[in-house]
């Protein structure tokens, strides 16, 4: 009889214990169980440590010109691998791996900072239009589709074109606005879903104002999309950012290391020479898009209700 008693109760003490921990926790505990957030994790992990200890990983300085009378641009050589340089130079004979390097810190800047701004404007509006709907709801969402009309990429490249010297913060701010529209509509949608939320209604009954419901009950718990379509904007971030320096629409300085403006010169410039130069920071620029891609994916899907068991 015990016995019976025992098989009966086990499930049932572990859909106690499975309810006791937390969504972010459960979402964890998946993530760690599956190979593509696994691969993802390493990928952006190791860029995260390439980014912030560049400098010091770095074998040479990337702006030493040391190589520069062995570049002959006008008879085609750019010199390539050889002792101390292993993947070569640059046309201005600066050491390309150092570069490489430290453009990695620089990508992560761009791509960081515009997913920011992405987010925080997005947060802004969407906000708004879920916490006051109505007339407010309506004129910011007309404005979201109007972005969103527009290709990603042609929005960042009419965005970029308006400013009259590009910079780094033209790129920046050309790619931040691309993610505004998203970013706006997830949040917008899921505060919407929060309105008919117990816990909402049940504030609303107990006269607690409007501002705190949105701020302590709407707005928290409506974030988690946004998190998690950050994460897969990073990928989008970089890529767009490399587009835009392809263009020509990117930060003209020729000393700035970033892998985005190292591609759009040797492509345009040196592909015939030494395709290598585009070649390189391509690769890198591709393993890291998709390290970001696999990670933003799997959270998405360990955070999905329907993948809770």
């Amino acid at each position: 009889m015990n016995t019976l008693l025992n098989k009966k109760k086990e499930p049932i003490d572990k859909l106690a214990a499975a309810s006791g921990r937390s969504i972010g926790g459960e979402a964890f505990r998946r993530m760690l169980k599956s190979p593509v957030a696994i691969t993802g994790g390493v990928i952006t992990g190791l860029f995260l440590l390439l980014a912030i200890f560049a400098p010091l990983l770095a074998p040479k300085d990337p702006l030493d010109r040391s190589m520069q009378d062995q570049v002959q641009l006008g008879r085609g050589i750019i010199p390539g691998s050889m002792p101390g340089y292993p993947l070569g130079v640059d046309d201005f004979g600066r050491d390309f791996l150092s570069r490489l390097i430290v453009g990695a810190q620089q990508t992560l800047l761009v791509g960081v900072l515009a997913t920011l701004i992405g987010v925080l404007i997005g947060v802004l509006i969407g906000g708004l239009a879920g916490a006051f709907g109505g007339w407010v709801d309506t004129v910011l969402m007309r404005l979201v589709d109007v972005m969103l009309s527009f290709p990603s990429l042609l929005l960042a490249i009419s965005i970029a074109a308006l400013f009259a010297k590009p910079s780094q913060w033209t790129v920046i701010l050309a790619v931040s606005m691309v993610g505004v529209p998203i970013f706006a509509r997830l949040l917008r949608g899921s505060m919407l879903a929060q309105r008919d939320a117990d816990h909402v209604l049940a504030a609303t009954s107990l006269g607690v104002k409007r501002g705190t419901i949105v701020f302590r009950h709407m707005l928290p718990n409506s974030l988690g999309p946004v998190i998690v379509q950050a994460t897969l904007t990073l990928a989008t971030a970089i890529l767009e950012a490399a587009a835009l320096s392809f263009l020509g629409l990117g930060d003209p300085d020729p000393s700035r290391a970033e892998w985005g403006l190292m591609l759009g010169k040797a492509a345009r410039q040196f592909l015939d020479i030494r395709p290598e130069l585009a070649y390189y920071p391509a690769i890198a620029i591709i393993v890291v898009a998709l390290g970001f891609t696999l990670l933003g994916e799997s959270l998405r899907e360990a955070l999905d209700p329907k993948n809770r068991r």
